[in-house]
Formats: structure tokens, C-alpha cells, sequence
């Protein structure tokens, strides 16, 4: 018998015992948090998980298995140009839809693959900080200017950051630059664009699928034209999406058009069988998932296929429990607000106005430090300051914690400290705070 594990066991149960013993049910307050809780969960289930998150998964596998490390080194290696590895690095972490433990394996790969310190560090950051579906998500649910302001300012971090790590770590660089001279990268298996076809054809199904309304009112617009088409040009995707699959993937065409098929026939019956208009693209989005997952694991003609239907799998078993506990805990502290919809949570509104409300140093410095150690699961730190923002939060640590918070977190920290060493992770979550504090500061006093 393990007496300190059993110690252990014991702890657990009698906090677990006393937790459930003196739960405040007759607590309006308390009830009210739970329900908010459920009304946060439901609300962020049917309107991103399926359409937002179940592609970002397929698009994060494509980054793991596809991209070759020639592409790495060309792209982000320590002698690649600076102008070219930093855009890279800033727009491919941008257009990624992951969290700060999630994008762990993909800079670790890239880094001790040869990737520059710079380029590598603003593809650590802007993957998590910022991507299409939070582009989305912060321009539909926060407000345009907040969505700009977060693009902006997530684009700039991400390059800026990279660029000073590199800069007081130079002469690392330097050698890590005499290392790679004379490096020659091994054939591709396929020709970068091919890969890229792909790529680009699942981000654009991501951005069209959850393409937002436009402002009440606007029926003229090309905004307006495109929410008014988006399943169309979701559907053209999607055949692209199969031709690419067939082009680049190699996998039988006969099984790829059963998925188009199969895809196609769902959406007819949904159309005419379910009414409600949010539900109906939900199950073709389910059902073309699950064909390409099939097609993937089944195929015989390459193995990569398999892998890459395995390494999404792998991101959904990382995420999805993750973010489930972060929306309930989310709505049950802070509570739910949305589509005309505000149900209080368990923290007191003057709390939250205390630490956070304003736009002052201690204000911006605390979201700033408070979001760098806590952990955001993909896409929720956009409830989060949802609920801050119900509660008094101000608009500057709003943006201070969106640029600290989704990009760092304490695993986070753990696990690049043990890949680039306790120097390096401590220069880097300094510069992330300081600088999502003065960026706060400054935008809170324009707006």
C-alpha cells in the first residue's frame, strides 16, 4: 500500500465530499451562476464548435504532417530572409486556430527542426494569439474596432517580439546561421503549392462557413452579398476541397465523390427537413467531416492521409475537454451574455470593476499578468472578456488581456522552458506582458 498516494485519494474525496456537502442551493446567486454556466455552454456549442472548430482541427493536422522541414528551413530557418520568415511566421500562426498548449508541438517541430529563434518565437505567439476564427469571433461578438485593434495588434506582437528575442539572443543565432550554410534540404514528397491548395482551401471553408451578418440594415454591401451567398461559396469549396484531395492527396476519386455525394444529400434534406436555419448547415459541415475522415483513415495509397485524419483527432482530444471546462467555468463565473441575452454569474460585477474597470497602469498590468498565467482553451478568451466587458471591464484591459492571455499560459510556459530554456521563457513572457499593458493603455485612451 502507497501511503502518499493514498493520502493523495483521501484529500480529493473529502474536498470533493465537502464540496457537494455544502453546496449553497438555496443560494439565488448561486443557481442563477449554474444556469448561466449552461446557457454559455449551449450557446457556444451550436454557434462555433461544429463550424469553427472541426475544420481548424483538419488545418492544424495539415501543418503537422504535410509541411516538410525543407519548407521549415526555407520559410523560418536562421538564414532565411528576415522580411520573408517574419511574414511568414506572423500570417501562417494567424491563420491557425489553436490554443498556447496546442501550438506546442508545432513550434517545437519547427524550432528544433532549424528555425530561427525570431521567426520561431512570433509563430509561437501569433498562433494562439490570433487566427481567423478569433478574427471572426472578436469582429462579430466585441465590436469592429476591437476585432481591428486585436488583428493589428496580435500581427505587430508576433513580429516585434520575434525580432527582439533574436536581437539579445544574437549570438546564439549566430551560430545556429553557421550550423545551416551548408544545409540541404531533402526532396519534397509534393510540390509546396499542392500543399498549400489544400491549406488554403480548408482555412477559406472555415472563414466562409462562419461568415458573419452584416450590420442591421445593409442589403447593398459586398459584405452583405457574401453572407447572403456563403453557402454557395462554401459548397464550390468544399468541391475544391475534393479536387485537392484527389490532386494532391492521391486518394481514389470514386470514394472522394461518395463524400461530395453523401455531403450534398445531407444538405438537401437538412434544407427541407429542419427548420431552424442555424441547425440546418450543421449537419452537411458533420457529415463532410466525417466522409474526409473516413476516406483519410481508409486509404491505402499513402499513409501521411491516415496520419493526418490521426493528428486531427489528437488536436480534438486536446482542446475539446479543455474547452468545454473553460466556457462552463467561464459562464458560471462571469456569466452568459449574448444575442440580447445577460445572466448574471457568480463574481460580483464590482469586483471585476475594481481589478480591471478604467484604463489605468494597474488596470492594463493586471489583465496583462493575469492572462499570461491563466489558460484559455482555443477561441474562449473571447467569452471571457465578453463577460469582463458585462461586468465593468474597460476597454484597454479587454485588449491587454486578448493579446496577453490566449498566447501564454503556465503549461505553456513549462513546456518552452523546457525546449529553449529558462532564459529565453522568461524574456519572452516579459515582453508579452509589457507589451499588451502599454498597448492597453494606449488604445484605452483613444476608445
Amino acid at each position: 500500500m502507497e501511503t502518499k498516494k493514498e493520502l493523495k485519494y483521501l484529500v480529493w474525496l473529502v474536498l470533493i465530499f465537502g464540496l457537494i456537502f455544502f453546496l449553497p442551493l438555496s443560494s439565488e446567486s448561486f443557481m442563477t451562476a449554474i444556469y448561466a454556466a449552461l446557457d454559455l455552454s449551449k450557446w457556444y456549442a451550436r454557434e462555433h464548435v461544429i463550424l469553427c472548430l472541426l475544420p481548424a482541427f483538419f488545418i492544424a493536422g495539415v501543418i503537422a504532417v504535410f509541411i516538410s522541414k525543407g519548407s521549415v528551413m526555407r520559410y523560418f530557418g536562421a538564414n532565411a530572409k528576415k522580411w520573408l520568415s517574419y511574414t511568414v511566421a506572423s500570417v501562417s500562426g494567424a491563420i491557425l486556430a489553436v490554443c498556447s498548449c496546442t501550438i506546442l508541438p508545432l513550434f517545437t517541430s519547427i524550432y528544433k527542426r532549424g528555425a530561427g529563434l525570431g521567426p520561431a518565437i512570433a509563430f509561437l505567439y501569433s498562433g494562439p494569439a490570433i487566427s481567423i476564427l478569433s478574427i471572426i469571433l472578436t469582429w462579430s461578438i466585441l465590436g469592429t474596432e476591437m476585432g481591428i485593434a486585436r488583428m493589428i495588434g496580435a500581427i505587430l506582437f508576433a513580429v516585434i517580439i520575434g525580432l527582439i528575442m533574436a536581437f539579445i539572443f544574437r549570438k546564439e543565432e549566430k551560430v545556429k546561421q553557421e550550423e545551416q550554410i551548408n544545409f540541404e534540404a531533402p526532396p519534397a514528397k509534393r510540390p509546396i503549392s499542392h500543399t498549400m491548395l489544400l491549406f488554403f482551401t480548408l482555412v477559406l471553408i472555415m472563414v466562409f462557413a462562419n461568415w458573419g451578418a452584416p450590420e442591421s440594415g445593409d442589403t447593398s454591401s459586398v459584405w452583405f452579398f457574401i453572407f447572403s451567398n456563403k453557402w454557395y461559396i462554401t459548397g464550390l469549396l468544399g468541391l475544391l476541397l475534393a479536387y485537392s484531395l484527389i490532386k494532391v492527396l492521391k486518394i481514389k476519386w470514386q470514394w472522394v465523390i461518395l463524400g461530395v455525394i453523401a455531403t450534398a444529400l445531407s444538405a438537401f434534406l437538412t434544407n427541407r427537413f429542419i427548420s431552424d436555419n442555424k441547425m440546418t448547415p450543421m449537419v452537411p459541415m458533420l457529415v463532410g467531416v466525417a466522409a474526409l475522415s473516413i476516406i483519410t483513415l481508409f486509404d491505402k495509397n499513402d499513409e501521411e492521409n491516415k496520419e493526418w485524419t490521426l493528428s486531427a483527432w489528437g488536436f480534438t482530444k486536446q482542446i475539446m475537454p479543455l474547452l468545454a471546462i473553460g466556457v462552463v467555468i467561464t459562464g458560471f463565473l462571469l456569466g452568459s451574455t449574448h444575442d440580447n441575452v445577460a445572466i448574471p454569474g457568480v463574481v460580483p460585477n464590482e469586483w471585476v470593476e475594481w481589478a480591471v474597470g478604467g484604463n489605468s497602469l494597474l488596470s492594463n498590468f493586471f489583465a496583462s499578468i493575469a492572462g499570461a498565467f491563466m489558460y484559455f482553451a482555443t477561441l474562449t478568451e473571447v467569452p471571457i472578456v465578453q463577460g469582463l466587458l458585462a461586468s465593468g471591464m474597460g476597454k484597454g484591459p479587454a485588449l491587454a488581456l486578448l493579446l496577453a492571455g490566449p498566447s501564454v499560459s503556465l503549461p505553456n510556459m513549462l513546456v518552452i522552458r523546457g525546449v529553449m530554456g529558462t532564459k529565453k521563457t522568461v524574456t519572452y513572457i516579459a515582453l508579452v506582458v509589457i507589451m499588451a499593458t502599454l498597448t492597453g493603455m494606449v488604445y484605452g485612451n483613444f476608445f
